[in-house]
């Protein structure tokens, strides 16, 4: 099995990598849960700021503050979509991630399939080796057998 080392070193080489990416590829899903998080909380920011100007009313307040509070509402809602690109862009990189996973995943199974088959493979050499032993032996033994009973019928 000396010839199956390079490919034990190749598939130890292929899990570390596989894990490497699945690191990544939970960093990257923290990531996408912590951007969600941050527009639920600019969700619900706004939810709140939108109530608290609903409660006290608009009656009696002068035009610049209603300005003020519109331009402010506006800039949430910039947040916030700027918030839904962020995630789509890190759900997109973590998309990617998974598929290095997938592919990485299947050269460790690639890999472990080859080096299965090539223990097979020796060990069918080495009961065909053994069973060609065990035949020679047993021509040998009936040919000393047959020599002796041979030696025997002459004298």
């Amino acid at each position: 099995m000396a010839d199956s080392s390079g490919l034990l070193l190749a598939i130890a080489q292929a899990e570390r990598r596989r894990d490497e990416i699945l690191r990544t590829l939970t960093q990257s899903q923290q990531r996408v849960q912590s951007a969600m998080d941050q527009l639920e909380q600019l969700r619900a920011y706004a939810s709140d700021t939108d109530q608290r100007w609903v409660h006290t009313g608009s009656v009696g307040l002068s035009a610049e503050l209603v300005k003020h509070h519109y331009q402010f509402s506006d800039r949430l809602q910039q947040a916030m979509g700027m918030q839904d690109g962020v995630i789509t862009n890190l759900r997109r990189q973590s998309d990617n991630v998974r598929q290095q996973l997938q592919k990485a995943e299947s050269r460790v199974a690639g890999l472990k399939n080859v080096l299965q088959k090539r223990r097979a493979e020796a060990q069918l050499v080495a009961r065909r080796r053994e069973q060609s032993a065990m035949d020679e032996m047993a021509a040998q033994l009936f040919a000393r057998t047959r020599a002796q009973l041979q030696q025997g019928d002459a004298r």
